[in-house]
């Protein structure tokens, strides 16, 4: 425990030295959620609709930091250390490379975490956001959608022959779930063509979960978004772990 919190402390340091994530992961959800509120403010997401823009974005917002350290930093991290031989040489030390897989699953999940809960505190104190449903609902699909992304990550840098490999792939994958998903441009405002073609997007269902829970939707909705959702978390995990390499 005292070698993983040692680990967990230096490379912290040195992922906020990049400063990579806390723009991607942190920062640019709050600018997109305040620019949204800004324009649309208390409006509803639509004519007649229950709840408001924010509410409806809120999911999609919260799930960009989930998909930044997902997606494509994982798969960065994991090839270049392997590449660089760091997790060989990690093998001759007490540290296990399997810990510094955990170290960097945490500082992820720790990202995601600080840009769920200040887009939470923006959207509450300045435009008066409400969680409409369940929150216990809403933290469980947002472990799913986590669980699911990372797994994906992990594939990546698994397999990947090196970090430009895992990079150019990443970037397939990261890119258009970022753009077409629903993340940044709304699901709903896309052509019935664009939102079929969108669907077979991972992170596409992954907002529609959050999106229902946020919004207190009948769970009847999402049922096919969660079962696609445990299907790439257990076949992504399932051909990281058979077919990682360390070295």
């Amino acid at each position: 425990m005292k070698s993983y919190n040692t680990l967990l402390k230096t490379e912290l340091k040195l992922s906020l030295r990049g400063m990579d994530m806390l723009i991607f992961a942190v920062i640019m959800p709050v600018v997109i959620l305040v620019v949204l509120g800004i324009i649309y403010g208390s409006m509803p997401a639509f004519e007649g609709a229950g709840y408001t823009f924010i509410q409806q974005s809120f999911g999609a917002l919260a799930s960009i930091a989930i998909c930044a350290g997902g997606v494509m930093g994982l798969p960065l991290v994991v090839s270049d250390y392997r590449s660089k031989q760091i997790l060989k040489r990690f093998k001759v030390t007490p540290i296990s490379p399997v810990t510094i897989l955990f170290v960097e699953v945490t500082i992820y999940f720790l990202y995601a975490l600080i840009s769920l809960l200040t887009l939470f505190a923006v959207g509450t104190i300045f435009f008066g956001f409400k969680m409409q449903g369940s929150i216990l609902e809403f933290i469980l699909g947002w472990i799913l959608v986590m669980v699911s992304m990372f797994s994906i990550g992990m594939m990546v840098g698994g397999i990947a022959k090196n970090s430009k490999v895992a990079g150019i792939i990443a970037s397939a994958l990261y890119f258009p779930m970022l753009i077409f998903s629903g993340a940044t441009l709304p699901y709903e405002v896309m052509p019935k063509t664009m939102q079929n073609m969108v669907d077979f997007l991972p992170l596409t269902q992954g907002i529609k979960i959050l999106k229902s829970a946020t919004l207190g939707l009948p769970m009847d909705n999402i049922l096919l978004p969660i079962c696609v959702m445990v299907a790439i978390a257990l076949i992504c995990s399932f051909v990281a772990i058979k077919f990682f390499k360390w070295e």
